[in-house]
């Protein structure tokens, strides 16, 4: 749509207000949001480095967003991207979960530390009456056929 410009026949000139909404801008910033977004949500998963091991066991499905708890190759015990002790693993716990203990935890301990320092942090958070406890892996990825070594 356009406006009249010109005068019109009387000599008055009436200009016409534009009512089209430019929404140029509009894609503009949400383009650049969903850039931003594509490249920060990888980023977001976990802020500790562990290496997990692999196994081939299929993943288990759930509705909530579970705590992360996560056991660094040093040993060192971590709530998302917190340092705790293992002391305080619980009580921390219990306040973040507001004393829901039916909340999923998961637990992604290095492969490279001693199974004990797992089953510790297991301990404490089963003695603190968290149930749902999970561990967590990679998948294994297969080998192809042919560098399999054969023979009986």
């Amino acid at each position: 749509m356009g406006a009249a410009v010109g005068p019109r026949k009387g000599g008055r000139s009436r200009h016409r207000p534009v009512s089209d909404i430019n929404v140029t801008p509009m894609v503009d910033v949400m383009l650049v949001l969903l850039i931003i977004f594509m490249v920060t949500a990888p980023l977001l998963t976990a802020g500790v480095q562990v290496d997990l091991p692999k196994t081939s066991a299929a993943p288990i499905k759930g509705d909530d967003q579970p705590l992360s708890v996560s056991i660094d190759a040093k040993g060192d015990i971590w709530i998302q991207e917190t340092m705790v002790t293992l002391e305080e693993l619980a009580p921390k716990l219990q306040a973040i979960t507001s004393q829901k203990p039916d909340t999923r935890i998961f637990i992604r301990g290095d492969k490279g530390i001693d199974y004990g320092r797992v089953m510790e942090v297991m301990g404490n958070l089963g003695s603190a009456g968290f149930t749902k406890v999970s561990l967590v892996t990679e998948m294994k990825t297969e080998a192809p056929a042919s560098s399999k070594k054969g023979g009986r």
